[in-house]
């Protein structure tokens, strides 16, 4: 009799990926009926924590190519509720900007979101929330720190 080989428990690298992915698709599937994609809600929410913010810097934020930004931008830009202007002092570059017709998007995609959140940590008591919170935020801190550092760098640092 063979037994069955012992399946590891997932890594926090997989398990942080699903949930993020079902997170995404729990959003998409109540926002669906509001006409924009997931790529779009990013780029208002992005815009609306960082107003002013060039193209260039947006795609580096939310980890794309700048010209599939600029796509976007073009898209949101003939809805109405982004613009472009031009920088003061360099012409060459363009700043984002939502607009007032932005806002009532933003309030619908900040309703779906606490839905969303609020179906992601049924069951989960409010101290342990904020602990994964708190928890997250220092992986984060801790990544962000490593990845500006030289991973030869970083490897005799960890000895």
């Amino acid at each position: 009799m063979t037994s069955k080989p012992k399946i590891p428990p997932p890594t926090v690298g997989f398990l942080l990926h699903d949930v993020a992915r079902l997170l995404r698709k729990r959003f998409e599937q109540r926002a669906r009926e509001l006409g924009l994609t997931r790529s779009q809600w990013q780029v208002l929410a992005y815009l609306d924590r960082n107003p002013g913010i060039q193209q260039g810097a947006l795609a580096e934020l939310i980890d794309v190519e700048p010209i599939t930004v600029g796509r976007i931008v073009d898209k949101l830009q003939s809805c109405g509720v982004v613009e472009r202007r031009p920088h003061p002092t360099d012409r060459r570059i363009w700043q984002l900007y939502l607009t007032e017709k932005a806002g009532p998007k933003l309030v619908q995609m900040r309703q779906i979101g606490e839905l969303t959140r609020s179906e992601a940590f049924l069951d989960i008591p409010d101290p342990e929330r904020e602990r994964l919170l708190q928890t997250l935020l220092s992986m984060k801190t801790n990544l962000t720190a490593a990845c500006q550092m030289p991973v030869a760098e970083r490897q005799a640092h960890d000895g």
